[in-house]
Parts: C-alpha cells; structure tokens; sequence
C-alpha cells in the first residue's frame, strides 16, 4: 500500500521538472517563438493521449515489471495534465506587471520569476494537489500490468482466485483513495 503512495508522489515530484519548463514554452505569452509553441504544445498533446496503462505497458517491456515503470508511466501522463494547465494558467495572468518590468529593462528570467510565477503559484499548487490526487488512483491499478504498487498484489489474488483476499485489498484501495482525498481537501485549505 505504501509503495502505491510513493508511486504516486515521487512521479508527481519528478513531473513538475518537465511539466514546468514546458508549460511555459507552451503559453503563448512567453514562449520564445512560434517553434517553441507548437514543440510544447506537441508534448503536452502526446503526453495526455496515451493511457496511463499504456505507458505502464510501454516501460514494463523496456525496463522490466516493478515500481520505476509506475513511476515513469504516471509521470509520462501527468507531464500533459499539469503542463496544459499551467500554460492556461500562465496565458491568463495580468499582463500589466509583465509590462512594467519590461518597461525598466527586466531581463525576461527576471520578469518571469517576479511577475509570472507570483501570479500562477496559487493554480500551480491547486493543479499540483489535483494531479497528486488522481495519481493516487491511477497507481493503484497499475500493478496489474506489472508496474508495482498493490495492483500487483490485487493481481496475484486474482490469478488465484483468493476472491477474500481480492475483497480485502478492494476495501484497502478504497481506503487510501478517501485518505488521498482527505489529504487534498485539508491541504487546499491550508495552501490555497
């Protein structure tokens, strides 16, 4: 059960280092070009289109069945969910900061860090909070391709018909599901 957990919020971390960068080559207003645009926009597309079972299926058969394939398949996924909801977020800010700083000659990492991400923190940390909810959710299925997490346990009752036990792990998932419910609302109120 714990390792479903820490599937869920390592590849939730580890998303936010490719989700980030690309969000904001995918935001019309500060991608550096129209090549930028549509090569961030083409990630954040080819990320959400593939299933996450058909990631796992993918990195099960490269890297073999265990917990860096949960990993790398909720991370694939969750790239397009937070970078698409990060460029909207960043293509909707108040442009007037963004232009007073470029007035005084900001340089444009300057004018990112004190005009565009104040203003986008409190979507990053509610998208943040959201994806690591339904990441939750997603690991737990995806033991049954071979990708770690209690999937895999789920899947060896099932294979041997310990419907008890099957029944046992059911309420288990339903369990940390409420849990990672629970944790999402107590934390958006404290940080949002």
């Amino acid at each position: 059960m714990l390792e479903t957990v820490h599937i869920a919020t390592l590849a939730t971390m580890l998303t936010v280092f490719i989700a980030l960068p690309v969000s904001y080559i995918a935001a019309q207003n500060t991608t550096p070009n129209r090549a930028c645009l549509w090569l961030g926009r083409f990630i954040l597309v080819a990320s959400r289109s593939v299933n996450t079972i058909i990631w796992a299926l993918l990195f099960v058969a490269i890297f073999g069945p265990g917990v860096l394939a949960g990993i790398l398949a909720i991370m694939f996924r969750s790239v397009g969910f937070i970078g698409k909801l990060m460029g909207e977020a960043i293509e909707e800010i108040d442009r007037r900061p963004v232009e007073a700083m470029e007035a005084t000659g900001a340089s444009k990492a300057k004018v990112i860090v004190y005009a565009v991400v104040p203003q986008v923190m409190p979507a990053f940390f509610a998208i943040l909070i959201l994806r690591w909810d339904i990441n939750i959710r997603e690991s737990t299925v995806l033991g049954l391709v071979g990708a770690g997490g209690i999937g895999v346990i789920l899947q060896g009752a099932i294979d041997t018909f310990a419907w008890p036990t099957v029944a046992t792990i059911l309420v288990a998932i339903i369990v940390l599901v409420l849990l990672g419910e629970a944790l999402t609302s107590l934390l958006r109120r404290k940080v949002l």
